[in-house]
Order: structure tokens, then sequence, then C-alpha cells
């Protein structure tokens, strides 16, 4: 059986130390993880639940270890940074137990959720979905996968973002209001997941503009850095 289309290539990321590649399925995002960023945001961080939202994996710009162009997108006049740490799944299942959770990463990868926050504003006040602000094309920046046997499960350690060597968001993985388990089991009880998986898991405080001409270097401990020039 013939396709009616050309298939589109699948997914895939590099896997640092690795020939291989990492094929991606699916790609999930928390909102206001940090409890600095979700007051930053106008949230309350001690009373709101984790919540998701979704790019497609195509939105995934792979970045290796020399600085890449970064398009900047469309019908955006303020287009934002937000540096994480992004887990991908090796395994996967539904309702999975926290304490087990963590059995199901691969590894981890420095990621930035891009965001038309003047087009996310917009949806925000008239309680639309969130497509247009968060899912453009190249929204998702990320760097090789580590796998965990490498770099073991990172749950503290720096993270940041700078901006022309201006440094824009400064944070520790320890400050995530819901840990990598936490999220994973939350998700397993709404989807089954599954191996190819990835989550992006929240921002520090400090999301700022990015404009045409600037560099971005995103970088977690343990991970290293991803830099990026806007063009």
């Amino acid at each position: 059986m013939l396709s009616v289309i050309p298939n589109p290539p699948r997914i895939a990321l590099p896997v640092a130390g690795s020939a291989d590649l990492f094929p991606v399925r699916r790609v999930y995002c928390v909102g206001r993880n940090y409890a600095a960023h979700a007051r930053e945001m106008g949230a309350d961080p001690d009373r709101e639940p984790p919540f998701f939202f979704m790019k497609p994996a195509d939105a995934l710009q792979s970045v290796g270890g020399e600085p890449a162009p970064h398009p900047y997108p469309p019908r955006t006049e303020n287009y934002h940074f937000e540096i994480e740490m992004v887990a991908a799944l090796g395994k996967g299942g539904r309702d999975i137990p926290v304490e087990a959770a963590l059995d199901h990463v691969f590894g981890y990868a420095v990621g930035l959720d891009m965001t038309r926050r003047d087009l996310q504003d917009e949806a925000k006040r008239m309680a639309r979905p969130w497509d247009l602000g968060k899912a453009a094309d190249a929204s998702g920046p990320i760097g090789p996968l580590h796998p965990v046997a490498a770099v073991g499960h990172p749950d503290r350690g720096a993270i940041t973002l700078e901006v022309d060597g201006s440094l824009r968001q400064q944070g520790d993985l320890a400050e995530m209001i819901w840990s990598v388990a936490e999220q994973i089991a939350y998700l397993s009880a709404y989807f089954e997941l599954a191996p190819g998986d990835l989550i992006f898991t929240g921002t520090p405080s400090g999301v700022g503009p990015v404009r045409r001409g600037e560099r971005m270097t995103g970088a977690v401990a343990g991970l290293g850095q991803i830099v990026l020039d806007v063009v």
C-alpha cells in the first residue's frame, strides 16, 4: 500500500556520546512549575495543581554543540524564551506510581519553550487554546539527550538563560513545584505514555523577549548548553 503523499521524516534527536537517535512521539509541557515563575505569571503556586499543554513533535529544533540559527516566527512582536530541562521517556504506561516513574526515563536534555507571548496572552483573555502562542515552527529548541546511565536523574543544579551574555533566567532544578517523577505520574493518569514522549519540565522566573540579532545561551547543570542566534 502506497501513501498518497510523501511520508514526512520521523522526528528524532541525537543521543550524547552515541551515533544513535531517539525517535520522538509526543511533546508535553508543564506550565508554571517554579514558584517564582508562577507568581511572575500571576498565579498562586501553593494552590494550583499541575497543568500541561503540548507542542507538535515537528516544532522541535535539534541543536548540537555549535551555535544554531533560530527563526523569529511570524505574527508576533513579543517572542519569549523559557529555559527548561527536558525528560525523555524510554518506557510508557498508564497510572504510573510516583515511586516507579523515574524508571521510565531514558535521559535528559536542555530545552527552550519559545512562546509568542502576545498571542498567548490574547488567547488567555479570550479563553482560547494556546496553540498559536506555543506551537510555532522551531519553538522547541533542544540539545542532545544525555542518557540516565551517564547523568543520573538531575534534581538540583543551576538552570540558566543568557541573552548576549546577560543573565536573564537563573534558578535551580530543586525549585520545581512538581518533580519529574510527579509529572510523569500525573500525566499517566490522563494519557497512556509511550517510549519517545518528551516532557518539558518547567521554567524559572525571568522569562522575557528576545529579538532578531540576539544570541540565547541556555544551560542546565550536568547537561551542557545550547546556543541559538535569533534570525
